[in-house]
């Protein structure tokens, strides 16, 4: 479940998930309140932000603009460019870039060819020294990475989804002799997701795919609708629209004459283990399932857990947590409880009824108006409402086919024991005796081996994947 946190809200896609790709960098014209001194600030200023597990080179613009400045900020790692920042202001000494909508603030001292400062998102500091010349940015280790050339063959392919009118390029990996191949088709979490589920530098589908492949098992990757080389719009789809394009990837491996079509099988992360047996609840030619801290509880209920205990891990006052689980109850309550898609702006009139409180808990840097704004933004789309109102239990209890569930001890996003007891139970009561479940001690949502399973703690844990779990996996596909 790759989700932005900012203090008490949820913003699907990271990815400061913290946390599914780094601190997004967001900026916006800068209406200047400072006057130029003798010192010249204006031009390009370059730095690399060091956030858990990516370093990501910044880029500020800073020209005059009038008796002030106008600035914009570029994430040339982000592929972002020429944003606008909100507000600039340099008094000869001190330079600080706000962008409250938000929470991102940068306050720097000026030093002549350099500016040492602060880069601050929702209640998180990281030091940031910017300069006139270029940044190069060092590359982390991912030991586990496969590397080309590959003892298999690898093939890039594409294929239809008809029925939306999209095309979806990916990955297939298949063993170099033989035929007649078990395959699996990895579907990947929320947000926008390439094929290797890249996050914090870490490929963990491709590192996944590469395991088994070895093992002599097929494996199909590919990048989500409207992201990479896939086509189609990510932004206006559901999770039952992504379900649609794990089944056109099941109707393309059919025609594969290397593949065994009765014996192909989906293997979903987060989201994409609630996409697997929904695919499998109403088509026969889902030979096996592997969920991979997949959800078996309602949306609205498994993000105001997942909030509570990141927040905790976090250090936030337990004062504060309790109040803001509480304001996102109601809101969640207000779109769950209502038929349609709620629009943005009936959660902003719902939410403002509660802007005293939302004033208690948000940063320092972020107003309760710029909070509720942001808020009601994210949880208008399709997706969050979908999301929010989806339970899994009724798609599992359809599941007859061979089912592994697995999640780690310190999973914060998708938490182990509520799940794994959730999907056990909906399995047993329609009568899948083919289920196997198991909680792995010590590892978090992305099964690596973690002190807290904060997700700020992804990036900087070297491991993109459990070995002990590879192994498993690995085990129990070829007993199918």
């Amino acid at each position: 479940m790759k989700t932005v946190f900012y203090y008490f809200g949820i913003r699907r896609q990271l990815k400061f998930h913290p946390f599914r790709k780094a601190v997004a960098v967001f900026a916006g014209i800068i209406l200047g309140s400072a006057l130029l001194q003798a010192q010249d600030v204006t031009g390009q200023w370059n730095g690399v932000l060091s956030v858990p597990g990516m370093n990501l080179r910044v880029v500020f613009n800073i020209e005059k603009s009038g008796e002030g400045f106008k600035s914009t900020m570029d994430s040339p790692d982000q592929g972002v460019k020429g944003i606008p920042i909100t507000t600039t202001t340099f008094d000869g000494s001190k330079l600080s870039l706000v962008i409250p909508a938000n929470g991102i603030l940068y306050e720097g001292a000026f030093q002549t060819d350099s500016i040492a400062g602060t880069f601050k998102q929702a209640g998180q500091s990281f030091p940031l020294t910017l300069k006139r010349s270029s940044e190069e940015v060092k590359p982390l280790a991912r030991p586990q990475e496969p590397k080309p050339p590959f003892p298999y063959i690898s093939e890039d392919v594409a294929f239809a989804n008809k029925t939306a009118g999209i095309t979806l390029a990916g990955t297939l990996t298949m063993p170099s002799t033989g035929s007649n191949f078990t395959a699996v088709i990895l579907i990947t979490g929320s947000g926008a997701q390439d094929r290797n589920e890249e996050v914090f530098g870490h490929k963990p589908f491709l590192v996944i795919a590469d395991y088994l492949t070895r093992r002599g098992i097929a494996v199909l990757r590919y990048d989500d609708r409207g992201t990479a080389q896939s086509t189609g719009d990510f932004h206006t789809a559901t999770t039952a629209d992504f379900a649609t394009d794990a089944e056109s990837a099941i109707a393309y491996l059919k025609t594969r004459r290397e593949i065994n079509p009765d014996k192909i099988g989906l293997m979903g992360h987060s989201e994409g283990g609630v996409i697997a047996p929904m695919v499998a609840a109403r088509s026969n030619d889902v030979a096996f399932i592997v969920m991979l801290a997949g959800t078996g509880i309602r949306g609205d209920k498994l993000l105001l857990l997942q909030e509570e205990l990141i927040y905790r891990v976090s250090g936030m006052p337990e004062e504060k947590l309790k109040e803001a689980v509480k304001i996102n109850s109601k809101v969640f309550d207000r779109i769950v409880n209502t038929n349609d898609v709620v629009s943005q702006q009936d959660i902003t009139g719902f939410m403002a009824s509660m802007k005293d409180d939302i004033a208690k808990v948000v940063p320092e840097e972020v107003t309760a108006d710029d909070y509720i704004q942001q808020l009601a933004a994210s949880l208008s789309n399709p997706w969050m409402h979908y999301f929010l109102r989806y339970d899994p239990a009724p798609a599992l209890e359809k599941v007859k086919c061979p089912v592994w569930a697995v999640n780690g001890s310190k999973d914060l996003q998708v938490p182990a024991k509520e799940n794994l007891t959730a999907i056990r139970k909906a399995l047993e009561k329609g009568g899948n005796q083919r289920v196997t479940v198991k909680e792995y001690p010590g590892l978090n949502h992305l099964f690596q081996e973690s002190a807290t399973g904060s997700p700020t703690e992804y990036g900087t844990i070297e491991q993109t994947f459990s070995p002990e779990v590879l192994k498993d996996l690995s085990e129990w596909l070829l007993s199918r």
